[in-house]
């Protein structure tokens, strides 16, 4: 039976339901390939034990990872995690990682735990991160997920969809970071409000995996229900080649196994999830197509405390800072780390000022040690963290102090963000906050460069 073109997030609700198609604003029945949670575990296995069951209906469909507060900087997070383990042994979940593991986000994907063309539900908002291979994200709320536990399914609306196309590669110094901060100031903090937001063209295209990955994660941040960039075999190599190793049990570079039969296995296994990958049609229906031009785009900081109140960087360069922080789920891959080791190598982080530099996962920690970032980065001044959340949300590990003000390179900036309502908070690119390390205030890095 035919169908009208259909939009990514209609494919993948069609394909979660088991159904041919959907319709936006259709409400439809999911089975998420995976459901996520983190350090909230605990609390949300108390609403499920409210449903009287004693076992989950989908513990091979779980993922848990303990990263919000690494290590537990108090009792009351000592006891949480002590809960959630012992949940983990009891319902036997298949995918638990422990602290110093990283970021959920990127630990997932790293494992290769979501594939294309997959639906993955959890219990945090930038659970839209895994469009960036081109599965669907959504965050979703603490009792939804004990309702997954508990049956495996929930309830979705189809959202509508918008497309966002870059039509070159970035220009040198420019960054998705900054495209994405560009985005959302053109079209506000709720532009995207249950959207799917589809990203394309060839500036997409030409972008670094990693690089990928800050687009769907900050679509969170424009309220989006979820974001999708197209996989491609650049995706699908590196997320074979992760799957086939964990399975294995094998370290393997990025595509670089030397056995045979591993590489044999990367290939077949790249070959179906390039099969099961799902692309829009042409001439899918869009509520709003947004064309940038490459040229046109510059460093951009989102200024406290709003992440749309966004301005060129020239606008508030040599304001004052006195932390600046690099990381999260956002910005705490080993690109950023290089480019900030870049910046700051042969440079010391100026008086008065804390250099806080968090690595997204232990993969990325052990990469930016072999290739020397780590040095770096503490030859200069800097301070490393455990690979985690870190202060993002206030926890610990660099809470800023009232009037203090922080440069980071995460994704929210609202008042009280990093546990310190008097504080304030610009959002930049990696560079740009090591290049405001170095100077003590918001400074271009090609200024620094140079």
């Amino acid at each position: 039976m035919s169908h009208a073109p259909q939009t990514f997030a209609q494919k993948a609700l069609a394909c979660a339901a088991g159904t041919a198609a959907v319709e936006t604003g259709q409400v439809v029945d999911v089975r998420p390939d995976v459901v996520l949670s983190h350090d909230n575990t605990a609390a949300i296995r108390r609403i499920w034990l409210q449903f009287g069951q004693q076992r989950v209906a989908i513990p091979e469909r779980m993922a848990i990872t303990l990263d919000h507060a690494v290590p537990a900087p108090t009792t009351k997070h000592a006891q949480n995690h002590a809960e959630i383990r012992q949940f983990v042994a009891e319902q036997g979940i298949l995918h638990f990682f422990e602290v110093g593991r990283g970021i959920c986000h990127q630990v997932l994907s790293e494992e290769a735990i979501v594939l294309p063309g997959q639906m993955i539900l959890g219990a945090d908002s930038h659970t839209t991160h895994f469009g960036w291979l081109g599965a669907f994200g959504a965050g979703i709320g603490r009792s939804e997920v004990a309702t997954l536990w508990a049956t495996g399914e929930l309830w979705l609306r189809v959202p509508e969809s918008m497309r966002v196309v870059l039509d070159d590669a970035l220009p040198p110094g420019v960054t998705a970071k900054d495209f994405a901060l560009r985005v959302i100031g053109d079209l506000g903090a709720d532009g995207g409000l249950y959207m799917s937001v589809e990203f394309s063209g060839p500036g997409i295209t030409a972008m670094s995996l990693a690089s990928r990955m800050v687009l769907p994660n900050m679509m969170a941040e424009f309220g989006a229900k979820n974001a999708y960039v197209a996989p491609d075999e650049q995706t699908a190599t590196y997320l074979a080649t992760r799957k086939v190793a964990r399975e294995k049990g094998l370290k393997i570079a990025d595509g670089a196994a030397t056995d045979a039969a591993a590489r044999d296995a990367i290939g077949a296994e790249q070959a179906q999830i390039l099969a099961a990958a799902l692309y829009p049609d042409p001439g899918a229906h869009y509520v709003a197509t947004h064309v940038y031009r490459a040229a046109d785009l510059e460093p951009f900081v989102a200024c406290p405390h709003t992440v749309d109140n966004v301005v060129p960087l020239s606008q508030v360069a040599g304001t004052r800072v006195h932390q600046a922080f690099l990381g999260t789920c956002t910005n705490g891959r080993l690109e950023d780390i290089a480019a900030a080791a870049a910046v700051i190598r042969g440079r010391h982080v100026a008086p008065g000022v804390r250099f806080l530099v968090i690595p997204a996962s232990s993969q990325v920690l052990s990469a930016a040690l072999e290739q020397g970032y780590i040095q770096t980065l503490v030859e200069a001044g800097a301070v490393i963290g455990v690979p985690g959340c870190g202060p993002c949300m206030g926890n610990h590990m660099g809470i800023p102090a009232p009037g203090e003000v922080t440069i980071s390179s995460a994704n929210r900036n609202f008042r009280g963000r990093m546990g310190t309502p008097e504080a304030e908070i610009y959002l930049a690119s990696p560079a740009v906050v090591a290049a405001s390390a170095v100077v003590g205030e918001i400074a271009d890095p090609r200024e620094v460069m140079a």
